[in-house]
């Protein structure tokens, strides 16, 4: 009622709490007898239906819960039995919990007056981290509530992962340049004209590279902070196509002449944002030609599928990937040969920007590869209706990709 009235699971949570509190302490009255004389005495079937509703309240909260009373639990959920063990129910808390802390906190010799809070490991799974919550009722009775950290705690890992990443990343690139200052400022090797030009030639290159990296991380942001506003255009995929690849072709990458496009002007429009699916392709052909074979095609295809997607493929024909490598290709700085990757100007953020892209389309990202065969990425995207609904009038393959939702 309060969520459908707010639509704040916040205020939902709280007022859950309090209606338990509430409950507990009615409970607490009927158990002992001390409701104020005023009050009507309760009969048998509204104590059972009393504890009903503390039951009712209880199975209704989302996150594992129970009430301790002198060191046993009384009552608890469906969520703290699927976590601790049904055996709980009326055992010592000692026999669900093995944290000392939280044990000496719900069975010590001094009553707990105040709300705590104690960081627990290692319930349900090794790497699970727990936040215990513990609220006194009356009549030495805790509420207990456990609520997963282990989210929370591996999106600050990856935060700090991230930032390191990124800082070494800038790091290499920033020390070559100083170093090769440095040497400019020398009155012998500053004054060779040879030597000049090469340190400066490399220290272009390494400012470039930290241009992209700086870029790339601006599109991430840029991506994660639209990835709850679904897109709307409808864009054709031929002319995005042949625009990316002549991007290519004009560019002084050498093997732009390898690129293939297999792409009928009579596949359906995709639902996208025609700017990050510009960006999509280049950095999946941009991928294919670094890493494909000298001389051998790379072919971007496209195709609609029977479930109204439309499905991109970029092949190329190269080493190949091994297994173990391909369910960590979209993070971020993740590099198969990093070396090699550097020295051909990569960022390590290009699949992790595609992957993105994909998730805020709603799309799927696929990748298959065979070890000297070479790889193929396939990218699922919704195909472009009007209206949205299943039955409406589709776009036609040929529309310009800016034009917008009727």
């Amino acid at each position: 009622m309060v969520f459908t009235l707010t639509r704040n699971w916040e205020a939902t949570f709280a007022c859950a709490i309090a209606g338990l509190f509430a409950m507990a302490m009615l409970f607490d009255a009927l158990e002992r007898r001390t409701a104020s004389p005023r009050a009507p005495m309760l009969s048998p079937a509204k104590s059972v239906s009393s504890l009903d509703e503390i039951d009712a309240l209880l199975q209704a909260l989302p996150h594992p819960c129970f009430i301790a009373h002198r060191g046993r639990i009384e009552y608890c959920n469906e969520a703290a039995l699927a976590l601790l063990g049904r055996h709980i129910i009326g055992q010592d808390v000692r026999l669900a919990l093995r944290h000392p802390a939280a044990i000496d906190l719900l069975t010590g010799p001094k009553t707990l007056d105040a709300p705590a809070r104690v960081e627990i490991v290692g319930l349900g799974t090794a790497e699970q981290s727990w936040e215990l919550d513990i609220q006194p009722l009356r009549d030495d009775r805790l509420l207990v509530f456990l609520f997963d950290q282990s989210g929370r705690q591996a999106t600050e890992r990856m935060r700090v992962d991230f930032v390191a990443n990124a800082s070494h990343e800038l790091r290499t690139p920033l020390a070559g340049i100083l170093g090769f200052v440095e040497t400019l400022r020398d009155p012998v090797a500053g004054a060779d004209a040879a030597t000049r030009e090469r340190f400066l030639t490399i220290m272009e290159g390494e400012a470039r590279r930290m241009q992209r990296l700086v870029d790339d991380l601006m599109s991430l942001s840029r991506i994660e902070a639209d990835k709850y506003r679904a897109p709307e255009q409808p864009v054709a995929l031929l002319p995005l196509v042949e625009e990316v690849v002549a991007v290519f072709r004009q560019s002084q990458n050498k093997r732009a002449q390898d690129i293939v496009v297999d792409v009928s002007n009579t596949v359906p429009a995709i639902r996208a944002d025609r700017a990050q699916m510009s960006q999509l392709l280049h950095n999946l052909v941009s991928n294919a030609l670094k890493y494909g074979a000298p001389g051998t095609p790379v072919t971007l295809s496209a195709r609609a599928l029977d479930d109204d997607m439309i499905e991109v493929a970029v092949a190329d024909q190269g080493d190949g990937i091994t297994a173990e490598h391909l369910p960590r290709l979209t993070e971020r700085f993740y590099r198969i040969d990093s070396s090699r990757s550097r020295a051909m100007g990569g960022t390590g953020l290009g699949l992790a920007i595609v992957k993105h892209i994909v998730q805020r389309h709603g799309g799927v990202l696929n990748f298959d590869s065979s070890v000297g065969v070479g790889t193929t990425v396939r990218v699922e995207l919704p195909q472009f209706r009007k209206g949205g609904g299943s039955e409406a009038e589709m776009i036609p393959a040929g529309m310009p990709g800016d034009v917008t939702k009727a």
